[in-house]
């Protein structure tokens, strides 16, 4: 019993330290970048990551790598995560923010959803939310290569590989949908994260990204900042890796889950389903600010409250009409 208590008090112990390495780290990220936001191909960097919400109110992009820089330093100085855990951890929240920062500064609304992204692909146009899906596929089954697996047989290493391949990319762009209202993703990250932070074997890998998103949650429900592509995608992936920390059956559940919200998408507006719960619009709606009487009716479901976007790759194109900014998550979620 004695020994029990205290490797629970340990793992107590570890789970906030990484939390708490995870919302330091994020927020020196966010006030450091903040204070001299990156510019990009001769473009100033408030223009680069500032953009303009439903309010008529600038907010800033930043907070996005601000996350996965905070969630990759404590990542790596974290307690209790083992060597390749730390790699996995890694590769698959720094590879996932990166692509989700080049669909947030190139990103445009010419298609929408995978159905659109694929269509698209398929008759030779590559769009950025292509790339998106496409690189974090791939980084997920890289970072599921690297986490490893404890199967005794080659076959079982290899269907582990791309079981927990999916579900990193498969939370990776479901975060991702619901980074639509102030607050609305990182309150998901936490309740999805916290019966994995509670979870032995996932949560040394769950407490930097929570930490990370917890600490710049003020920001992103007072409408200063938001996530974006950047920081949704990392979150996601990342919480997806402690997931697969899991034995294969909760595993195999989790796939089935993301794989059906993520199906969902593209025909089922989350936000519409939330708004008509009481219990999740209460959810949804705790520390925000209220909603503006006169905000205008989106121009297509999900677009709501992105902000509009403007390609800090190509200065030169003008932004399109009611641009969303997010490749994969625009339409009706």
């Amino acid at each position: 019993m004695k020994r029990r208590f205290a490797s629970g008090s340990a793992r107590t112990a570890r789970l906030l330290a990484g939390a708490g390495l995870g919302a330091a780290a994020a927020r020196a990220a966010y006030t450091a970048m903040t204070r001299n936001p990156p510019g990009l191909n001769g473009l100033p960097g408030e223009e680069v990551w500032g953009r303009t919400n439903h309010r008529g109110e600038p907010v800033t992009l930043l907070e996005g790598p601000a996350v996965v820089a905070g969630a990759a330093a404590a990542g790596l100085l974290a307690p209790g995560v083992e060597g390749r855990m730390r790699a996995a951890a890694l590769l698959a929240g720094a590879g996932s923010g990166l692509l989700g920062g080049y669909d947030d500064l190139a990103g445009s609304a010419s298609s929408r959803g995978f159905k659109g992204h694929l269509t698209a692909l398929a008759r030779g146009e590559v769009t950025s939310g292509a790339v998106k899906i496409l690189g974090i596929g791939a980084t997920g089954l890289a970072a599921a290569a690297v986490a490893g697996s404890p199967a005794p047989s080659r076959t079982g290493r290899a269907f582990d590989a791309l079981v927990n391949g999916a579900i990193i990319a498969g939370s990776a762009n479901l975060m991702n949908l619901f980074d639509l209202r102030p607050g609305r993703a990182i309150k998901v990250g936490v309740i999805t994260g916290a019966p994995l932070a509670l979870a032995r074997p996932s949560s040394a890998v769950v407490a930097a990204p929570l930490g990370a998103a917890a600490a710049l949650l003020p920001e992103d429900l007072a409408e200063r900042a938001m996530l974006g592509d950047t920081g949704s995608n990392a979150l996601g992936a990342l919480l997806g890796l402690a997931a697969t920390r899991l034995g294969r059956r909760p595993r195999l559940a989790v796939l089935a889950g993301l794989a059906g919200l993520n199906a969902a998408s593209e025909f089922v507006s989350f936000t519409k389903v939330i708004a008509g719960n009481p219990v999740l619009n209460r959810l949804d709606m705790l520390g925000r600010r209220p909603v503006a009487a006169t905000v205008p009716a989106p121009a297509s479901p999900g677009a709501a409250e992105k902000p509009d976007v403007r390609d800090a790759f190509r200065p030169s194109v003008p932004p399109q009409p009611g641009s969303a900014g997010d490749g994969v998550t625009a339409g009706p979620a």
